[in-house]
């Protein structure tokens, strides 16, 4: 059989397996025979390695469906297993606003997810770190400490030792981490509240969260406060609003508005509207305060929204603005 580079240079010094088919070896299709003789590996992952002409079949590229049988010859490239790369470094770019040498405060992008999780084993910001910051390999989920939604923009505070990242942890459990965002939501929504209501998994659909009947509910508090009312576009009217957790369960700030009625602009997950040019959900974690775990001293930074949001925000014909400076200046101190 001729030599064959790998399908992804990847894995193009790697020796691939040779596995001629027996006398006895019943013909079927090229994805169920292979299931058949490399049995620890499931079928779907198979197949994905067909699709990537990582299986040759006598010396040539083959689709699934390729009947095979007694007298072919297959050339296997096993593919590692993608949990297994999840905690490699890799060159993830992300800004840093401050740093020390018990923490480092990230500004994290629209797109970016925060840790490796299915259908997201790489490209995280959990592996940009650990190519950045080659010490938090040493520390528990690379000194991650609390997370933000993929399409949510903001702060971030990350511990650089096991010490600093048990102080902040407690913070965090304690609630006296400051955590504010700006959100644009649907509909003119006034004056300010809070909402107490549980989150828990959405029984009838698994990526969703709810406070309507949810599987293993947690307690979940947003304060908010509503800075200013506009319209975007013809007539979609919007409030800038500005929400502080107590608690930071998965998509609560979503998840609570949502539930009164003003969901995120363009967080179709929960009812929001695709408003051009707001395309995912209008939701940037701008400022976060914590004790410094070395002094004990409060320490607080702020982020301005991206410029997809900011584009969306110039886009709005705003009615208030005056309302808007009274409240940023008021929300200095937690």
């Amino acid at each position: 059989m001729p030599d064959h580079p790998a399908p992804d240079p990847e894995f193009q010094d790697a020796e691939p397996l040779l596995l001629p088919l027996p006398a006895d070896t019943r013909a079927d299709r090229l994805d169920k025979v292979l299931a058949r003789l490399l049995p620890a590996h499931s079928r779907s992952r198979l197949q994905g390695w067909i699709e990537r002409g990582g299986v040759l079949v006598n010396g040539e590229a083959a689709t699934v469906r390729r009947i095979v049988g007694p007298g072919d010859a297959l050339t296997v490239w096993e593919e590692p297993d993608p949990q297994a790369r999840a905690f490699a470094p890799e060159p993830v770019p992300f800004p840093v606003v401050a740093e020390s040498a018990e923490w480092i405060v990230v500004d994290k992008p629209v797109g970016l997810v925060v840790h490796p999780g299915a259908g997201n084993w790489q490209g995280t910001l959990l592996n940009g770190l650990l190519y950045r910051y080659p010490e938090l390999e040493r520390v528990a989920r690379a000194g991650i400490v609390h997370r933000l939604d993929k399409d949510t923009s903001g702060l971030m505070v990350v511990a650089r030792t096991d010490t600093a990242q048990t102080a902040l942890v407690r913070q965090l459990q304690a609630r006296t981490v400051g955590r504010r965002y700006v959100a644009l939501a649907g509909g003119h929504l006034r004056g300010e509240g809070t909402i107490d209501r549980p989150i828990g998994r959405d029984p009838r659909v698994p990526v969703r969260m709810s406070v309507d009947r949810p599987t293993a509910a947690k307690p979940a508090i947003t304060h908010y406060q509503a800075v200013r009312r506009g319209t975007l576009g013809a007539a979609m009217p919007v409030t800038e609003i500005h929400c502080r957790l107590e608690t930071g369960r998965t998509h609560q700030i979503r998840v609570h508005l949502a539930s009164i009625g003003h969901p995120l602009l363009a967080d179709t997950l929960y009812g929001g509207k695709l408003v051009a040019p707001a395309a995912r959900q209008m939701l940037h974690a701008r400022r976060l305060r914590f004790d410094d775990p070395a002094t004990g001293e409060p320490v607080v930074f702020t982020a301005e929204p991206p410029a997809d949001m900011q584009a969306v925000i110039d886009a709005i014909d705003w009615q208030d603005d005056a309302a808007r400076d009274d409240v940023r200046d008021e929300d200095r101190e937690d």
